[in-house]
């Protein structure tokens, strides 16, 4: 059996500490290990109680922000138990030389099962007929087939990839924006690249899968969600804050859109009841990547990363996202 890594690592996640496969997994590799254990949800001091005294940390929905960060001067690696990078202020740890260990893409079929299943949902009004017969009714609800549909994809990475390719066996036509191009899968799959707004205008199910840092924050702005057509549908797998909650409850209300689906909120849990109890507004509480298949893939990833990170700078590249667009926060 190979000798395990004496290095120091603290777990902050809750749901990686309180999983028996992957702790095991961990310990196998490092004897050193710190779990949270007693299931806090650790923020700021804390946060840096926790931390101190561990060159290495495994970390989620944590904030690292600057002030945390500049407290554990001993910190060397944080590898990220998840994909999503708007909890870590990475200007300030790429100037702090802290390493960061991160793999895309590791949830990516989980999230997109999630995004086919609620726009089977939406289009079949299945939340609104599950709610009448429980009520004690018994009234069919006319939908519409997900089959043929127009969908757009904003955000064609990984798991706008992978949604693109499961929509083929809809037969959707699937248009898709993102800063990049990607000319050879587009081709493969026959998916037609367009402008943002060319994207709204145009699709009947709207689809996002973009993280959250300053260029996207807000990005569906009330105007950029009055350019949808009448009777399309939102969803929103990607991350809370990308849209402007208040105005989509507005269009909700009128109708103007027939519906959305929202895994995902700018604060959690979201506080708007008045646009949960909307009969045209599908809610999960953050489950896209919360399959065991997933979890597994995202813990073996953060494992890996602990001696796999590399600077901040590579890892913006590798995701595609330019030094000047680091999230700050």
């Amino acid at each position: 059996m190979p000798e395990r890594n004496q290095t120091p690592v603290a777990v902050a996640s809750r749901s990686f500490s309180r999983h028996p496969q992957l702790r095991a997994e961990l310990l196998s590799r490092y004897e050193n290990v710190t779990f949270n254990d007693a299931g806090l949800s650790l923020a700021g001091d804390s946060l840096i109680d926790f931390l101190r005294g561990h060159p290495k940390a495994i970390t989620a929905l944590e904030r690292l922000d600057r002030e945390v960060l500049a407290a554990l001067p001993e910190l060397e690696v944080v590898s990220k138990y998840g994909v999503g990078l708007d909890m870590i202020d990475l200007k300030a740890m790429e100037n702090q030389g802290v390493l960061l260990g991160w793999t895309g893409g590791v949830n990516r079929r989980s999230v997109a099962e999630v995004v086919i299943s609620t726009a089977i949902a939406l289009l079949h009004r299945l939340p609104e007929g599950n709610l009448e017969v429980r009520g004690g009714g018994w009234r069919q609800l006319r939908g519409k087939q997900l089959s043929g549909r127009v969908v757009g994809i904003v955000g064609c990475g990984h798991v706008g990839k992978e949604v693109a390719v499961l929509l083929r066996a809809f037969g959707c036509r699937v248009l898709a924006h993102d800063i990049r191009d990607f000319p050879e899968f587009y081709q493969a799959h026959q998916v037609t690249p367009l402008g943002l707004e060319e994207l709204l205008r145009s699709a009947e199910i709207v689809t996002i899968h973009l993280p959250l840092d300053h260029t996207t924050r807000d990005m569906f702005s009330a105007a950029r969600l009055a350019l949808m057509p009448p009777g399309a549908y939102l969803i929103n797998a990607a991350r809370g804050g990308i849209v402007d909650e208040a105005a989509l409850k507005i269009m909700l209300k009128d109708g103007r859109l027939a519906g959305a689906a929202f895994d995902v909120f700018a604060v959690e849990p979201p506080q708007d009841l008045e646009l949960l109890n909307l009969s045209n507004f599908f809610a999960t509480p953050h489950l896209g990547g919360s399959t065991e298949e997933a979890i597994l893939a995202m813990g073996r990833a953060a494992i890996a990363g602990l001696d796999q990170a590399r600077p901040v700078g590579e890892v913006m590249e590798l995701a595609g996202i330019k030094p000047e667009k680091i999230p700050v926060s």
